[in-house]
């Protein structure tokens, strides 16, 4: 199997290994760009297509197809924030989030959706964002021109038995299902997205925007945490990061100076903000941090009579979005039900339980079939998401109370899932929560759910769609960025990831995040090189 990393950099590619460094660095260009991911990936592939001198900063390490075993015990530490294991503050959320060259793209389960009409519409409200240049007309084309770069098309391959017990169970009760869209080309369907896709397959940003850059001569600095911006008046002059020792964790005392005419950051809605507030950037009206929404996430699993073998398929192929449209998009907290694949760790570290009770449920791990349920947080009044704060060692903590709004919603979202598995034929159902022996008939499960205490760390919440922090609006006292991304306060500052999100979106953000800042890039890129853009290079 060819790896094209490991044959791009023997071809010449810049990319510094920063853990390698042995003495101090100052670099200049004309665009500093902070995070790989989805947004940064993107941004680079842009702007050095305009010609300018970009250059890229990843704070996790550079790994390729060649480096990816399958193996979740290598893939966690290597691939994910602390090591798939993430937190809020308070340890009631857990969070999924990509940390290596190419960001969550490295490690996501592939589905695209494009950003929902009524979250558009609801932006462009006046009385709350006012975001009019964002309709779902204006950015149709961006989204279209992403598609057809990444490959995003309809999955034509039969679901998995994970994902078919949803369209199964979803059909038995007159409950709509879809088709998840896969940004993939010639996909094996292994099954192993979330471990880094070790056939090329996935087209991440690892495997198509990154190195497009780097053809192109953009520097790829990785194992480099951005730890502060420098700027004067109302200008960034400086970024000044921190190499990272071998292990990718602790700093080894190199420091990285770069110099730049515009810095995007794009270091994800918990990175970003983060970087944003220990710099000390302009945030008169306090919002930096503020409204970060996670689509906090909640678990239904059940066993079924037959061998499910939740590992092997593509992870999710089936969502419904049936009970995210019956109220209001500031009504009661709707959801968007999918599958998650199923691999031992992932599984039993979020399985409730404990001895031999969990040894139990780990017995019949190949009859396991799991639902989720992923609430659109940030347009109920009270659903505020949370906020990001710094802590003591100047690193990003999330504080996120789960209100009573987020409870009722999470109530029916249980609900709905157990009933949709026990139509789809389950022996045994339960909520992932502590207190629940699980039930055998959907009867039984009604009446207990209905009354089941929720709580945090009593019922299990977990979440892979980090949104906001430093969000989009029209006027400064209602965001930290306007709707190109750009920075009210520093004019060479712009933000290109999900933080900007002023609510989350009710829909995997990939697509939203690649569309948006194709978009926003391109004007930059226009900006910066003084020469119109095509749509997309």
């Amino acid at each position: 199997m060819r790896d094209p990393i490991r044959e791009g950099l023997a071809a010449g590619w810049k990319h510094i290994d920063a853990a390698r460094l042995e003495r101090d660095q100052t670099l200049e260009a004309d665009v500093v760009i902070v995070g790989t991911g989805a947004g940064g990936g993107v941004t680079a592939d842009i702007l050095s297509d305009a010609g300018l001198r970009v250059v890229l900063v990843e704070e996790g390490p550079l790994r390729s197809s060649g480096d990816f075993k399958m193996r979740e015990a290598e893939a966690y530490p290597e691939l994910y924030q602390e090591s798939a294991a993430r937190k809020t503050t308070d340890k009631a959320i857990t969070i999924l989030q990509g940390r290596s060259v190419g960001g969550s793209t490295t490690v996501n389960w592939t589905s695209s959706f494009r950003t929902p009409p009524e979250a558009l519409a609801y932006w462009q409200r006046d009385s709350t964002f006012g975001l009019r240049p964002l309709s779902v007309e204006s950015l149709a084309p961006w989204f279209a021109a992403m598609e057809h770069k990444l490959s995003v098309r309809a999955w034509d391959t039969p679901p998995n038995a994970n994902n078919d017990a949803l369209l199964r169970g979803a059909q038995a009760l007159g409950i709509e299902c879809g088709s998840i869209r896969r940004n993939v080309k010639g996909c094996w369907n292994l099954g192993y997205c979330g471990m880094g896709c070790p056939t090329n397959a996935k087209q991440s940003m690892l495997l198509t925007t990154i190195p497009a850059a780097l053809r192109r001569g953009a520097t790829l600095y990785s194992r480099l945490r951005a730890d502060r911006l420098r700027f004067s008046g109302e200008r960034v002059v400086a970024l000044d990061c921190a190499a990272l020792g071998a292990d990718g964790i602790v700093p080894s005392g190199r420091r990285v100076q770069l110099r730049a005419r515009h810095f995007v950051i794009a270091g994800g809605a918990i990175g970003s903000p983060a970087l944003l507030m220990r710099s000390g950037v302009p945030d008169p009206h306090r919002l930096l941090g503020k409204r970060t929404f996670l689509h906090p996430t909640v678990v239904s699993s059940a066993l079924m009579p037959e061998r499910v073998d939740g590992y092997a398929g593509a992870p999710q192929s089936v969502y419904s979005d049936h009970f995210l449209h019956r109220d209001p998009v500031d009504g009661p907290l709707g959801f968007k039900l999918e599958t998650p694949p199923l691999h031992p760790v992932l599984f039993s570290t979020t399985l409730q339980g404990f001895g031999e009770g969990h040894a139990r449920l780990m017995r019949e791990f190949a009859n396991a079939q799991v639902l989720i349920a992923l609430l659109r947080d940030g347009f109920h009044p009270e659903s505020r998401g949370g906020q990001v704060r710094l802590g003591g060692d100047g690193l990003p903590r999330l504080d996120y109370p789960l209100d009573d709004v987020f409870w009722e919603g999470a109530r029916r979202a249980l609900l709905a899932m157990a009933e949709i598995q026990f139509a789809a034929g389950a022996r045994w159902v339960t909520p992932v929560h502590e207190a629940t022996p699980g039930y055998t008939s959907w009867s039984e499960a009604k009446k207990a759910i209905a009354g089941l205490p929720l709580k945090p760390l009593l019922c299990r919440v977990v979440s892979a769609h980090a949104m906001g922090g430093c969000g989009m609006a029209d006027v400064p006292a209602r965001g930290v960025v306007d709707h190109r991304g750009r920075h009210f306060w520093l004019s060479n500052l712009s933000v290109h990831d999900g933080s900007v999100f002023p609510t989350s979106l009710g829909a995997n953000p990939q697509l939203s995040i690649y569309g948006l800042t194709a978009r926003n890039a391109s004007l930059l890129a226009a900006e910066l090189s003084g020469k119109p853009q095509p749509l997309i290079p």
